[in-house]
């Protein structure tokens, strides 16, 4: 699955959720938690049986950021679920076992529904979670994983500066490739979206370490995200070279070969196919244009 930019939403907006599936992003993600106001969050939650479908209207996947409070999650996964959302994000998760909870809780429900089982996002915000990042990764229906910035630095004691967070973020990153799932995020806070050449440096860089996407909270920065997050034309053309060179290369039996003047072997071979199956496969949503 390729998603390159989730917007969030307020759940407690309807504007902002009618206006969602026209941003342009891979998924939305309607936000039941620190977006909603404590007054207002029983109220998101009864409205996702309108807001998930109004959201879903473009085919882009929706999730839903629940509360992660003892009084509030069960309730949050369960509308969630019965609202016909994708999937979950789950805030401030520490231990596999959260998640397997959440799991255990949902699965009868959904069969009595017919639905398929919602997928997982943990997002690991405190330093216990960025140490049990491999396990958490690992854990039933992640389909990604993330960090959250502003938390994270917060419970760190510390100032959500980028070089506070790129250590405990590369480590949550690790463990999402190293377990086979997704990596959402950026090296840095998603906070402060007017630096607008900040985020663009930021996903940059996050495409270079191997992030497949990151979330925003405006859409002004979906189009950053989705150009960082796929391959350029120059990309698409070294790949192609690439290709056409080791399929020549193996017709007449070359086992080392040089494309552009630099040395080619099985990964940059690997590395070149990966990138012509994102340029290929990037999700097209639509729009209220179209």
């Amino acid at each position: 699955m390729i998603i390159r930019s989730l917007l969030y939403v307020p759940g407690s907006n309807e504007r902002f959720v009618e206006k969602a599936y026209s941003r342009g992003a891979d998924a939305i993600i309607i936000d039941l938690e620190d977006a909603v106001a404590p007054s207002m969050k029983t109220a998101a939650r009864e409205a996702l049986g309108r807001s998930v479908p109004l959201a879903a209207q473009g085919g882009a996947p929706v999730f839903v950021r629940i509360n992660a409070t003892p009084d509030r999650l069960r309730e949050d996964a369960e509308a969630a679920c019965r609202a016909g959302a994708f999937g979950l994000y789950i805030p401030k998760v520490s231990s596999p076992r959260e998640l397997e909870e959440i799991a255990d809780f949902l699965e009868p429900l959904e069969r009595s529904l017919k639905r398929d089982p919602l997928r997982f996002v943990p997002l690991i915000e405190t330093p216990g979670g960025v140490l049990e990042a491999a396990a958490i990764a690992r854990a039933p229906r992640v389909l990604a994983v993330s960090g959250g910035g502003e938390d994270l630095a917060t419970s760190m004691g510390a100032q959500p500066a980028p070089q506070v967070l790129s250590l405990p973020k590369q480590l949550i990153h690790l463990a999402a490739k190293a377990a086979g799932v997704l990596s959402f995020g950026l090296l840095r806070t998603v906070a402060d979206y007017k630096d607008i050449d900040g985020m663009r440096a930021a996903a940059q860089e996050a495409r270079m370490f191997g992030f497949d996407g990151a979330s925003c909270i405006h859409p002004s920065i979906v189009p950053i995200l989705n150009a960082a997050f796929s391959p350029s034309d120059s990309e698409i053309a070294w790949a192609q070279r690439v290709i056409a060179a080791d399929e020549q290369a193996t017709r007449e039996g070359r086992g080392a070969y040089l494309v552009d003047g630099q040395f080619v072997d099985a990964p940059i071979v690997a590395r070149a196919r990966a990138v012509l199956a994102l340029a290929q496969d990037k999700p097209t949503p639509k729009t209220d244009t179209e």
